[in-house]
């Protein structure tokens, strides 16, 4: 056949269907040519038609009866006797589809009456090649949304439910299966629940094959998210309790994956009563491969009992994770937004995305859930590219008032804040920060009495009585003084605040009215009151005791008991008086834990955020035991999960972790530390600056020293962890800083480069002596390097350290730098150096990081004596920074400017330039501004 050719995947700019337009010897139109391939005996004939037939209703799609004929013919060829046929027609709907959606005011039920039916029909398809092609266009089209609804309800889902009946064939039963698994996550809520759902749960009891129980398993967690929490609850979980216990290893094993998925669209109490202990059975499996799983999904499950508003975490609208006091909520159960919070480590670079998970408000839930139950999703994931961020979508249910935030679709996710407890004032949103925010606790509630009177007075009266009385009577005038207050809330005492303030006082009482006959107790009192004695009221101290963290952050609410699985009610800070009151309290819990020293070691694993059964399972992750009888690579899954599962527990509960976390940070496995060292910066923001310098700095300080598979976790995100940091604790790193210059192989100059790249961040957190002293030595070296992408990204480096001198006024250090850049560059032996002059002097006036006066000063006449260089690539950087960058600024626009004339005369030596890329450069200005230095060096 003359003019046929397979042009292949290569020649995608070529119609494949072009020798339609070639007359032949048949001279017969287009049209009628199209149809004759179209039936021709030669299936190869065929298969080119139906693999071409978009550009065949490109063609034709002007006029309408040719139209309809091209229509006419593909319904032909879907009947196709000859499978391949058949499966390159399928292929093509989906593009087709969209093709008529763009056109739809020519043909607006096209799809719908002649390629609708095809796709259903293929789901039926005698060979299994065409039917999975048919299913994965289904899936295609459903995921554009070019599907009707009346043709998702009426066509597709009878035939999938027909498919999939107990009587079916094994093999369409299975891919029936797994075609509605797929798609429920692509319908809304009610199409799903009321015809899709009963059979799912059918299907997960199919005692007939395993493989359909395997498929349900396996996506029963977008199954669970399809239908919402009220359904799962009622119909799924049930179903997912059969398949757990399942007697084939591997469904209990596909359980244990997909458990996190279904844990987010439950309830905190179905949550913590029955999924937490049947996730216990399966991390205690009589099969390893299932063990492995589930611990491998141990530390994901924990996370989706995180609740942000005690935990003090919130992100920001610029996507920003943020740490504050807990916030103030509205004591109502019908509005809270309600997501899932996930944050785990990553061993490469880290992504911060958080997608929504919407969760239905019922009317009947429990009036102890009075807090905003905030399941937002941060998954920090591996990815071996730069690092990418998605938005995510706040949405807050308020009654019948349903309000919406979204994110931009790029966030900073290295950028972390975090901000002091003590300097926040009271808000009522996690998405607002403003002081004037409408806050129910500040304007509709009696207010509370001041006590702090009487709290210094008790302090004064215990220090009065310190040397002429015993402790029993320093406990009673302690006792006396709180009886007092307790009294003073009594008539308060309804308010939830109060009862909080309460339960403190009521257990600083029982501390204070214990009394011992013994001499080994009453020498344990005295050491007691002596430290009371020495602690101010005025102590700015962040308390990390588990009972008093949330006093301390200005938080009134009662910490959670160890059986309230709903999330606690917290309050804004008050005034300073009732913040010196709550400090002073406790004081009185700390002496009370002081004089109960045996029970601490008991407990220093103890907490009530979750399960203890789960926390105690994953601590046991690091034990070598587990590496034998598990899974080789279990503690880097314990690594990897570490932040959430500490974002979870709080920094109130760091104790319970930190064993765990030295255990890991010094594990003989470098992917373990690796894994930690990309980590630590999100895991600083989430424990404050008190425990990052006490537990974090030593470790921080290790990996620095680490091989250069775990040095660059932190060098990635060292800005974000050094700004962390107290400013003489930060000092100390300038000395460490220029270790990063040398590395285990020096082939290695991504590590070189991204140190650049961190500097140029860094400059900011150290003042321009200190940049002067230590970071210019490190930039002058990096601008030496052997590797064209290392100093590019170096003169960058040096700009912005110019920026930094003449930004923070430092006029004679910037001089001294230009003078040294001047003799460093422009005067270098070799031409890459005098190139290089030339784009830092283009990058200061971009950047506009110095006066113009200091520029026409002391850098642009050696910039202009750069014209008579031998080396073109040297006057091409010349030509492009005079033409594309200085000539436009305004101030050599101006005609009386008397360094216009010498820069204009430079400007036509070049145009006249032998090289004639030189005068090209110095011709034309290019529309896309300033093109990629780094191609000029290459040339």
């Amino acid at each position: 056949q003359v003019g046929f050719e397979d042009y292949g995947p290569d020649c995608d700019s070529m119609r494949i269907t072009a020798f339609l337009d070639i007359p032949g010897q048949d001279n017969l139109t287009p049209l009628a040519r199209l149809e004759k391939y179209a039936f021709s005996d030669n299936i190869f004939n065929r298969q080119i038609i139906a693999r071409g037939l978009l550009d065949v209703f490109r063609d034709f799609s002007n006029n309408e009866e040719d139209f309809l004929t091209v229509m006419e013919i593909v319904v032909r060829l879907s009947e196709d006797a000859e499978p391949t046929v058949r499966t390159e027609l399928m292929e093509q709907i989906p593009p087709i589809a969209i093709f008529l959606q763009e056109n739809q005011p020519k043909f607006p039920t096209a799809f719908f009456e002649y390629l609708m039916p095809i796709v259903v029909r293929y789901l039926t398809d005698v060979n299994n090649q065409v039917r999975k092609a048919g299913q994965e266009a289904l899936l295609i089209l459903l995921e554009q949304d070019l599907v009707a609804q009346s043709d998702i309800e009426n066509k597709v889902c009878p035939i999938l439910l027909d498919l999939s009946a107990p009587d079916s064939d094994d093999e369409y039963k299975v891919e029936a299966v797994n075609i509605i698994c797929k798609m429920a996550s692509m319908l809304n809520r009610t199409t799903v629940e009321r015809m899709l759902l009963p059979r799912f749960c059918e299907l997960c009891s199919d005692g007939k094959l395993f493989q359909v129980r395997k498929i349900c398993a396996a996506n029963f967690g977008d199954i669970c998210n399809a239908v919402g929490q009220e359904a799962t609850e009622r119909l799924l979980i049930p179903k997912f309790f059969e398949l757990c216990s399942d007697s084939v290893w591997g469904m209990r094993k596909a359980c244990a994956e997909c458990f996190m998925a279904v844990s987010y669209t439950t309830s905190p109490e179905v949550r913590r009563s029955k999924l937490s202990p049947l996730f216990i059975s399966l991390i205690s499996d009589t099969c390893r491969w299932v063990r492995q799983a589930a611990f491998q999904s141990l530390g994901p499950f924990i996370s989706t009992f995180a609740n942000p508003s005690s935990a003090g975490l919130y992100i920001r609208e610029d996507g920003t994770l943020s740490i504050r006091p807990p916030m103030h909520d509205v004591n109502s159960s019908s509005c809270r937004p309600s997501n899932n919070i996930t944050l785990m480590s990553s061993s490469t670079n880290a992504i911060l995305s958080s997608s929504e998970q919407p969760m239905e408000i019922r009317p009947e839930s429990s009036t102890e859930e009075t807090s905003a139950e905030v399941n937002t999703k941060l998954s920090i994931e591996n990815l071996n590219k730069d690092t990418q961020e998605e938005g995510s979508d706040y949405r807050t249910h308020c009654g019948d008032d349903v309000s919406r935030l979204s994110q931009g679709d790029k966030v900073a996710a290295g950028v972390t804040e975090v901000t002091k407890n003590s300097s926040f004032p009271g808000t009522n949103s996690r998405l607002q920060s403003a002081e004037d925010v409408f806050n129910t606790f500040l304007y509709w509630r009696p207010p509370l009495p001041d006590i702090s009177q009487d709290l210094e007075s008790l302090q004064f009266k215990t220090e009065k009585h310190k040397d002429s009385c015993s402790v029993p009577c320093n406990n009673c005038v302690a006792s006396s003084e709180i009886k007092k207050v307790l009294e003073s809330l009594q008539e308060h005492i309804d308010d939830p605040d109060v009862q909080a303030q309460v339960q403190v006082l009521s257990a600083a009482l029982r501390a204070a009215q214990f009394d011992s006959v013994g001499d080994y107790e009453t020498k344990k009192m005295e050491e007691s009151s002596g430290k009371l004695q020495n602690k101010t009221i005025s102590d700015e101290t962040a308390g990390l005791d588990a009972t008093c963290s949330q006093v301390e952050k200005g938080d009134l609410s009662c910490p959670a008991s160890q059986d309230n699985v709903s999330e606690q009610s917290t309050t804004s800070p008050l005034k300073s008086s009732v913040k010196e009151q709550h400090r002073g309290t406790s004081v009185f819990l700390k002496s009370e834990q002081e004089n109960n020293p045996p029970f601490e070691d008991d407990k220093s694993k103890l907490q009530d955020i979750i399960p203890q059964p789960l926390l105690d399972q994953y601590l046991s992750m690091t034990d070598p035991a587990r590496a034998q009888t598990v899974d080789t690579e279990i503690a880097k899954h314990c690594a990897y999960s570490l932040p959430g599962v500490a974002l979870t527990l709080g920094r109130q509960n760091w104790h319970c972790l930190k064993d765990t976390y030295e255990t890991l940070a010094s594990d003989v496995q470098w992917k373990v530390r690796r894994t930690l060292a990309f980590s630590i910066h999100e895991l600083a923001v989430i424990l404050g600056d008190q425990l990052t310098a006490a537990d974090l700095v030593p470790i921080f300080n290790g990996f620095l020293k680490d091989l250069d598979e775990v040095r660059i976790g932190v060098l990635k995100h060292l800005y974000d962890f050094l700004k962390l940091l107290h400013a003489d604790k930060r000092r100390e790193y300038l000395y460490q800083l220029q270790e990063f210059v040398v590395t285990d192989n020096s082939r290695n100059w991504r590590f070189r480069y991204e140190l650049a790249e961190q500097l140029i961040l860094i400059l900011e957190l150290y003042n321009p002596n200190d940049v002067y002293d230590y970071l210019r030595h490190i930039a002058l070296t990096l601008c030496s390097d052997k590797v064209s992408e290392v100093r590019w990204i170096s003169f960058k480096l040096v700009v912005a350290i110019l920026q930094k001198f003449y930004a923070n006024n430092a006029n004679a250090l910037g001089l001294n730098f230009i003078n040294e850049l001047v003799v460093r560059f422009r005067h270098c032996s070799k031409w890459v150096g005098r190139q290089a002059f030339a784009f830092i002097c283009q990058a200061v006036v971009e950047e506009e990081c110095m006066p113009v006066d200091q520029f026409v000063e002391h850098l642009l006449p050696s910039l202009l004596s750069l014209a008579s260089d031998p080396v073109p690539n040297v006057r091409v950087l010349l030509a492009k920074a005079l033409r594309q960058t200085l000539l436009e600024k305004a101030y050599f626009k101006n005609v009386g400017n008397p360094h216009l004339e010498a820069a204009e005369e430079t400007i036509l030596a070049l145009q006249s330039d032998r090289d004639q890329d030189v005068s090209f450069f110095a011709t034309i200005k290019l529309k896309q501004g300033n093109m990629d230095n780094t191609t000029i060096e290459k040339q």
